[in-house]
């Protein structure tokens, strides 16, 4: 659906962005797409297209459910953000603070460790180790355990000094953080009663409830060998991701309307629907560039293998940022250097843009090589910047 009407948005341009997922789509590159793009908001496009499930000829549709892998990551940074606004914790917590047991049994590994505070977590800058698997995968859903496992690693880098991307390890420990500072049973259950209840995120939580088992997503994946994830890394994910799962790095599911839902409260600086779920002044300071010129080690490499000049990570409070110059990016180059959002592995973005009050949520079917899901989103986000009147 295109809001013709929409006196914000050319239609035009909303329906160049549907024209090239459907062209992507046809050639193959991925199996669908669920996209809603909106300025000030109102919806100018709200899409379904492709499929869902192409090996089983299910077509694309509003309600299905998507695992969002690393977006997850989005819902555990507004859960610490909103222990500091409460008073609970500080960006200057560090974590033995909180977990002492971060120390490690060994306490001759552990000599950077107890510098290692929230601000670092939450910027990927605590110099722990990059594994995305801390346990086995068929231990990976055991929060406690694997917290357990991330106290007995030592810390590789010299904390707050170089930008490496945590696919795992930091958003653990600060789930866990948070859990200890409001005295939460498991942060399922916080996710739900601080996040998605609020904003009516009805099908959204932190695993996969057996439920909505009809309309989830299948996980499927083709990588070129010898990258740093294999398609088995990510295909099993749709095992291990299940309902007792609590993986707040990479397990919730969610659907492009609950998302978008979400994306709204950021534009509207923490509000929605009347329900305040983060200040203005948090969410200004987490929507900051706090990691400056320093490159995101981890995609670094990804620059330098397609010959790409390596951009600058440009991480705010867990929130990636657009920044500013001609580099890949996820964001494209015509959105505002504020324009901040979070991203899946190979298939899940959402972004907002606050000077043009522009909200942009994908989520897509058929994972992607890295690199071309950075070149997928760049051009699906200059064609939504190009939208807005």
């Amino acid at each position: 659906m295109i809001n013709e009407d929409h006196s914000g948005l050319d239609a035009a341009a909303l329906r160049r962005i549907q024209t090239a997922i459907e062209s992507d789509i046809e050639a193959g590159r991925y199996d669908g797409a669920n996209i809603i793009v909106s300025r000030r908001g109102e919806i100018g496009l709200q899409a379904s297209i492709g499929w869902s499930d192409r090996k089983a000829g299910r077509t694309a549709a509003p309600e299905d459910i998507y695992r969002i892998f690393s977006m997850t990551k989005a819902f555990t940074n507004v859960l610490a953000l909103q222990a500091i606004d409460r008073g609970e914790l500080a960006l200057t917590t560090r974590v033995v603070d909180v977990i002492p047991e971060f120390y490690g049994r060994d306490r001759f590994r552990t000599a950077r460790k107890d510098r290692v505070n929230l601000a670092h977590l939450l910027t990927h800058r605590a110099g722990l180790v990059t594994t995305p698997t801390p346990l086995p995968y068929d231990e990976l859903g055991d929060l406690g355990e694997v917290v357990d496992a991330i106290c007995q690693l030592d810390v590789v880098g010299e904390p707050g000094t170089t930008l490496n991307y945590s696919p795992a390890l930091n958003h653990a420990l600060i789930a866990e953080m948070v859990r200890r500072a409001t005295g939460a049973e498991c942060v399922r259950d916080l996710m739900k009663r601080e996040i998605f209840e609020p904003l009516g995120m009805d099908s959204t939580a932190l695993g996969a409830p057996r439920k909505w088992a009809e309309h989830y997503v299948p996980v499927r994946a083709s990588f070129p060998d010898g990258g740093w994830l294999s398609t088995a890394d990510i295909e099993v994910m749709e095992e291990i991701i299940t309902e007792e799962a609590e993986m707040p790095w990479v397990g919730a599911v969610s659907t492009v309307e609950d998302i978008h839902s979400f994306a709204e409260m950021l534009r509207r600086r923490g509000e929605y629907d009347g329900k305040r779920v983060l200040s203005p002044a948090i969410l200004d300071l987490a929507t900051t560039n706090q990691t400056g010129d320093l490159p995101n080690d981890l995609y670094r490499g990804l620059a330098e293998a397609r010959g790409w000049d390596v951009p600058p990570g440009n991480f705010g409070l867990g929130f990636a940022l657009s920044g500013t110059g001609t580099h890949a990016s996820f964001f494209g180059s015509a959105t505002s250097p504020r324009t901040h959002g979070n991203y899946g592995a190979g298939s899940t973005l959402f972004w907002v843009d606050p000077e043009r009050d522009l909200t942009f949520a994908c989520l897509t079917a058929g994972v992607m090589e890295e690199s071309e899901n950075v070149l997928r989103f760049q051009r699906l986000s200059t064609l939504a910047a190009a939208a807005a009147l």
